[in-house]
Formats: C-alpha cells, structure tokens, sequence
C-alpha cells in the first residue's frame, strides 16, 4: 500500500492529537522516561524521532544534553521556533533533519528515546535498520527505550472497518478506518480529515511486532537483557494497549 507520509504527520496530525501531546501529558512521558531509564545529569540522549520537540526540549530542561532528528522539516522548524530552555537549564538541545534508517549523528549516546507510537512505519528490513542504527550510536551499555502499540492488546481492542475511529474538534473531524492484516503484521489505516471546509485523504501502516519479535529483532541488532512493560508502568499484560520496550546495548 502506499504510505502517505507527508499527509500522515502533517499539521493534521498535531491539530486532531492535540490533547494527547499538549502540557499535561509530555510532562507525564517525560517523567515516565526520566524514570524508567534513570539518567545522571549531562547524559547524552537521542530522541528519534523528536517531532516538534515535545519531550526533547523537557528533557534538556532536567539537565540532559539532547539531540533531536526527524524528517519532518515542518517539525524541526516549529521545534526551533521555542523559546530557549529555562533560565538555570544545564542540558543543551540540538535538532537535526534526518532519516531514522541512516541517522545523521554518529554518539555516543547513553539513551535513545522513540516515543508515542513512532517505531513500525517501515517495511521489517528497513525497521530492522532502524534498530541496528539505534545500536550503533549507542555506548556499550546504553539503553533504548521504545514506546509503542502492543500487538496483543491492540488486535484485541482496536476499531476494524468499516466503524471507524471518529476525533473531533469543533466543526472539523477526522476518520480512521483500521483493518488488521495478520500475515504482515500491520494495522493499516485510512484516514479522511474534514478540517476548514477542505477534505484530506491519507493512508499508512504501522507493524506490530509481537513481544517475541521484539527480542529476536533486537537482539539481532546487537541489544541484549530485553525487557517489557505496559505504558505508563506496571506489568505488560494481554490487555495493555500501550508498551514500552526497554534493550541494553
């Protein structure tokens, strides 16, 4: 299927998913990161993909020294377009214009952060790239954290076509048709967004792995001591919507 890049996370994306990237929760990922990973002060991180800056620019304020990259030049610019970090801030943030496959920072890092749901977009060679760079630019004992759709609690929970997934803000609305295709491990997705009079159509896909997958793609990355748990903490269940996967380097 064609993968409507550019229309997927575009402007529309941040307008309907506002609420779930505004103040209250980026606070809540980045303290969930800041926790689970339990960075010292000045530790490098790399947060891919960084989007507008959300957690990248939070991070930098507790006093870790970041690097962003996204492909999204609209992203990076709106990321740039912030104030600077708050007075007495000791971290430092760096965005950067750049393709997860082949990332243009060589590290090291002590972490990479991929957060909300931003792993799976990939056909799997090109998602087993991603991981290998994530490896790469890692310090021998660096972790990744990646925060993503479980397959388990997503195929069970999720709204197949033709109902569909309806987000609304005033007058304007935008639709998501879902089918699960259990071959390739994709939730594929239809969207049509009615925002401002106009009407805008985009398809995308993103892969599910499976927990088990999980530890064979990564430790085929070079990771080691794989772990799980549901997002937002606690144990990883067959329910949990949300996980967050945890690798050492």
């Amino acid at each position: 299927m064609h993968f409507d890049l550019e229309g997927t996370f575009g402007d529309d994306y941040l307008y309907f998913y506002e609420e779930s990237i505004d103040d209250e929760h980026s606070d809540a990922d980045c303290a969930e990161i800041l926790g689970l990973l339990g960075l010292e002060s000045g530790s490098a991180v790399l947060d891919a993909p960084c989007g507008h800056g959300r957690l990248a620019r939070r991070l930098a304020a507790a006093g870790l020294q970041v690097t962003g990259v996204d492909v999204t030049r609209a992203y990076l610019e709106q990321a740039r377009a912030e104030p600077a970090l708050p007075t007495g801030a000791t971290g430092t943030l760096t965005y950067l214009q750049g393709d997860l496959r082949q990332l243009p920072v060589g590290g090291p890092f002590d972490a990479v952060v991929c957060w909300l749901n931003s792993f799976g977009y990939y056909d799997d060679d090109d998602c087993h790239r991603v991981l290998a760079e994530f490896h790469r630019v890692l310090r021998p004992g660096g972790r990744v954290a990646i925060d993503t759709m479980h397959h388990d609690g997503g195929v069970r929970h999720f709204t197949p076509a033709p109902d569909a997934v309806v987000v609304q803000r005033g007058d304007d609305t935008m639709l998501e048709l879902s089918t699960f295709d259990p071959i390739t491990g994709r939730m594929i997705v239809e969207r049509t967004v009615h925002r401002d009079g106009a009407r805008r159509q985009a398809s995308y896909f993103v892969r599910l792995p499976t927990p088990p997958e999980w530890v064979v793609w990564l430790e085929r990355a070079g990771f080691r001591d794989v772990r799980f748990r549901a997002g937002g903490g606690g144990p990883l269940e067959l329910d949990s919507w949300e996980m967050v996967v945890v690798a050492t380097a």
